[in-house]
Order: C-alpha cells, then sequence, then structure tokens
C-alpha cells in the first residue's frame, strides 16, 4: 500500500506513518512544520525511510504532487487552536479537505479510501440528561454564568442538574469556529466521497495524549500544557474547578483506529467516535500525572475560564466497537510513556504564560467576577 499523511510530523500523523512503515507500506508525508507545534523544524520522529514534502494542504501544486500514486490518504493536517482567526480555520480545514478530493476527481486518481481526522469538538457541549425532561443537547454555557463561577449545565426547562451523558455520533452542535471548520470538512469529504466513488471515512478523535506531543505549542494538551509547567517548578494552572471530565485517549491507539478502518469495507462513509468511552476529571488526570512523575501535584485553581470550553464530555463508542475496534491502553500506561518521552527531550521551556497573556489579550481566558469568587 502506497500511503498518504497529511500532517505527518504532527502528533497523530507520526505515530500512522511509523505503523505504516512497520507494516512495509511506502509513505509520503505532507507538512508545513508550522509554527508553534514545530519550533525548530523537521522533528527526530520523522523517518527517513518516508518520502517527506515540506507544504500546506491548501498549496494546489503541492498536494498535487502528493497525490500521485497514493492508495490511501489519512488526511490528519489541520489548523487548530483558541485564538480568533477565523479565517484561517476554514482556509485550511474545510477548503484543503476539499482540494483533496477535487484533485482526485480532475486528474482521476486511483485513491482507494480517504480516512479524515476530526474531532469531538462538532457535538459542542455534548449530551445531558435531566431527571424530569429526558436527554438535552444544551447550549454553550452564557458568560455571565462563567463569570459567576456556575460551571455546571442545568435544564433550560425546569433549572434542575443536568448530568452528562456517553454522546454519540448523531447530533452536532459545533460550538467553536475550528469545531465548525472541521463539521464543514466531515460533510464535503463524505458527500464527494459517495459523489465521486472514493470510500471516505471520518474518525472523530477525543483529547488524544502521548509521546510526541508538541511542547511549544501551549494552545494544545493538557499533558504537555501541565508537564511544561511542572518541569519547571511551576504548578499546573486549571480552568473553572478542575471537576470537568474528557475522555484522554493514547495516541498509539488513536493511530491504530486509523488503521484498522482501512480495509474495513463496514467503516466506508461512517462517522466514529475514537476514544476510551471513559470520563476522567481534570484533577484526576493530574493526580494520574503525579503518579506518573513519582510525585505529588499540587495545581493552582485560579478563578479563570476559557471561552468555548465545554464541561463535560464523554464519546459513545460502541459503533466503531461493533466494528471490532477499542481503545486498549489505560491512562496511567499513556502518562507512564509520555514522561518517559518527555525525559529524553532535555530541559524543557514553559511557553505557558506567554500563551496564556496571548489567549487574556483577545478574550479567551477570562476571570471569574470578584464579587462571584467572594461568594464561593
Amino acid at each position: 500500500m502506497r500511503a498518504l499523511v497529511t500532517g505527518g510530523a504532527g502528533l497523530i500523523g507520526s505515530h500512522i506513518v511509523e505503523r505504516l512503515l512497520a507494516q512495509g507500506c511506502e509513505v509520503r508525508i505532507v507538512d508545513s512544520l508550522e509554527e508553534p507545534c514545530h519550533m525548530k523544524g523537521m522533528p527526530p520522529w520523522v523517518p527517513p525511510q518516508a518520502e517527506f514534502i515540506r507544504g500546506d494542504v491548501v498549496d494546489r501544486a503541492v498536494m498535487a504532487r502528493a497525490l500521485q500514486g497514493v492508495d490511501v490518504v489519512f488526511h490528519q493536517a489541520a489548523h487548530q487552536g483558541l485564538l480568533p482567526d477565523f479565517s484561517r480555520f476554514f482556509a485550511v480545514n474545510a477548503a484543503g479537505t476539499s482540494l483533496i478530493y477535487e484533485l482526485i476527481v480532475e486528474n482521476r486518481l486511483p485513491v482507494r479510501k480517504v480516512i479524515f481526522a476530526s474531532t469531538q469538538g462538532v457535538y459542542g457541549e455534548g449530551t445531558y440528561r435531566c431527571p424530569e425532561h429526558g436527554l438535552l443537547f444544551p447550549e454553550p454555557r452564557p458568560l455571565r454564568q462563567l463569570e459567576r463561577g456556575q460551571w455546571e449545565h442545568t435544564c433550560p426547562h425546569c433549572g434542575a442538574p443536568l448530568s452528562p451523558e456517553a454522546t454519540g455520533e448523531e447530533h452536532v452542535a459545533p460550538g467553536n469556529i475550528y469545531a465548525q471548520s472541521k463539521l464543514a470538512a466531515e460533510r464535503a469529504a463524505l458527500h464527494l466521497g459517495r459523489v465521486y466513488d472514493v470510500p471516505t471515512v471520518v474518525l472523530r478523535y477525543c483529547i488524544t495524549q502521548g509521546p510526541r506531543q508538541s511542547l511549544t505549542n501551549a494552545y494544545s494538551g493538557v499533558c504537555s500544557i501541565f508537564a511544561m509547567r511542572l518541569a519547571n517548578g511551576q504548578p499546573p494552572m486549571v480552568y473553572e474547578d478542575g471537576l470537568q471530565t474528557r475522555d484522554y485517549a493514547c495516541v498509539g491507539d488513536v493511530a491504530d483506529a486509523n488503521l484498522f478502518v482501512v480495509d474495513c469495507s463496514k467503516a466506508d462513509y461512517g462517522v466514529f467516535n475514537v476514544g476510551t468511552g471513559r470520563a476522567t476529571t481534570v484533577l484526576e488526570f493530574l493526580e494520574a500525572l503525579g503518579r506518573a512523575l513519582g510525585r505529588p501535584v499540587e495545581p493552582l485553581i485560579a478563578g479563570a475560564f476559557r471561552l468555548g470550553d465545554v464541561r463535560h464530555f464523554r464519546p459513545d463508542v460502541s459503533r466503531l466497537a461493533a466494528l471490532g475496534w477499542r481503545a486498549t491502553t489505560p491512562l496511567e500506561e499513556t502518562l507512564r510513556r509520555y514522561v518517559h518521552w518527555l525525559e529524553e527531550q532535555g530541559g524543557v521551556v514553559d511557553h505557558f504564560a506567554e500563551a496564556e497573556a496571548s489567549m487574556r489579550r483577545r478574550g479567551v481566558v477570562r476571570n471569574v467576577l470578584a464579587t462571584a469568587s467572594s461568594r464561593r
């Protein structure tokens, strides 16, 4: 098999590349090595056995060259983050994805499958249950509620506290521009795939952690963000109260899910959650990271929040499990591997303060109002 991995120098893409090469595949990588993820250029884990093209996925000439002779495309490249460069999200994520199909059709390329990397962000706040009104899909929490330090969702009908439920693939409500651009890319990929007979699979990743997570991009990956602070003698900054929940998956498992759907025809034109299906609070994650580091971790809960963050999210992973794939790596093992890799990297610079200052200037990070803080 000849495979193209866009974003193949990144966290998930590089692990896909590694697995493809181990299976004897020919691999081509397209990656722009964009800052702040790749501050030092080509990372050392890009293997010499893979053909590497440095370029942007929105560059027509680059992608025309990259797609030549390819059987399968693993489209991992994306523009992501919390900063308000809104047009860039759609230019890279939606237009870049559409360009792949445009070139396949225009040049009659024999690509037999495209696997598109999407995100849990397309669900927005996800699924909740009210004791009286049943399943609900709440709107994002209002700014005034967050400024009061009231973190949990309540029922819009009766005001009762809502309990989070596992979120299936059916209901989408992207709560930020990044997620909207990924959903637009999903829809373009599935539509064009069906129309032009290019089998396409959409994988919606939960929070992916593990070795090779960027140490210079403080906007992504709690594992790296917390580790940067701890390595520099600073307490990890926790937004809200630390009781918000996420599903944290090992990057190796996520890479394996990509390879699993390549030869699974039942996955064609399907949308699948990729995760463990287990909810972990941020504070529980920090405790597990502390055990992996061999020392207790004391977080700093400073009465701040990030606009666009959801309160709780846990994916329903039964659809992909029904085809035969499940995540197998426990969180403790994921963090153990990450810490081992981190120790091999030497000195780690803390970029968090700079990134948070930037987010504050742009209104992404805000404080709970002082009057609300004093009441809590």
